[in-house]
């Protein structure tokens, strides 16, 4: 009784992996892409059979597209050594990456491993083959991602460690190249040291792109906040046209 306990309760905290009980790899040939604003460089939409799910690569962590998640793009910008926006800048490269893999039929390798998502379509872990070779080796050797995530031994392997050792390398050669979110060039100038450790803007700093990362801040809501500039603090939003309790409640926590 108390080992069936503790399973239902490992699985629910994702403690288990619900693909490593030993079932058989199940492969998915003639996948296609389905666009949805959802996806990014890591998980994503796909049909096959008539069928959609959405999977999550493994072993692979993309930089967000948005501001929804502030704690996971304070490290994300750590890892990379660049600033917030920029991860975001980024995590729209890789979604646009992997679209453009992804654009010609592909495979998809899972053991249907529960990856936990808030959609109703389920959601897994898998390895994604393109006729370029492995999803999230690409997304790693072009500086699109960093070696993170859930572990297991892919097909054809003697073990997850040395799969992760790959990624390792490639992803030391992107960083030694300067590829993609460890490029210095041009857009990606700020240093490690701008990274606010609370991953929140000034309100009386940030730039009109910076406020519209912000969920549910528009191009027309970013211009009216700069525009009743300058406040004593975050507080003073609720004084701005069109930010009632509802949107403040939503937009605070993003400000100093």
């Amino acid at each position: 009784m108390f080992r069936i306990l503790f399973v239902v309760v490992a699985i629910w905290l994702g403690i288990v992996d619900l693909g490593a009980r030993g079932e058989d790899w199940i492969t998915l040939e003639n996948c296609r892409l389905v666009p949805n604003e959802a996806n990014d460089g890591d998980s994503f939409h796909v049909s096959v059979n008539d069928k959609e799910y959405i999977f999550r690569l493994y072993l692979v962590d993309a930089p967000e597209t948005d501001a929804a998640n502030p704690a996971r793009l304070i490290e994300q910008a750590k890892h990379f050594g660049i600033t917030v926006p920029q991860v975001i800048e980024v995590g729209e490269e890789a979604k646009s990456f992997v679209r453009n893999k992804l654009s010609a039929p592909f495979t998809v390798l899972t053991r249907k491993a529960n990856a936990m998502g808030r959609s109703d379509i389920g959601r897994f872990y898998a390895f994604v083959q393109t006729k370029d070779g492995d999803l999230g080796e690409q997304l790693i050797a072009n500086g699109l991602a960093r070696t993170h995530g859930r572990s297991v031994t892919p097909p054809g392997a003697s073990s997850s460690a040395l799969e992760r050792q790959r990624l390792k390398e490639l992803e030391d050669e992107a960083k030694q190249h300067k590829l993609g979110g460890w490029s210095t060039n041009g857009r990606l100038l700020n240093p490690p040291s701008a990274i606010p450790d609370s991953g929140k803007f000034d309100i009386n700093a940030a730039t009109e792109k910076e406020l519209r990362l912000i969920p549910g801040i528009g191009p027309v809501m970013a211009r009216r906040i700069i525009d009743a500039r300058p406040f004593r603090s975050a507080d003073d939003l609720k004084k701005v046209n069109g930010i009632g309790d509802k949107k403040y409640d939503q937009i605070r926590p993003y400000f100093q």
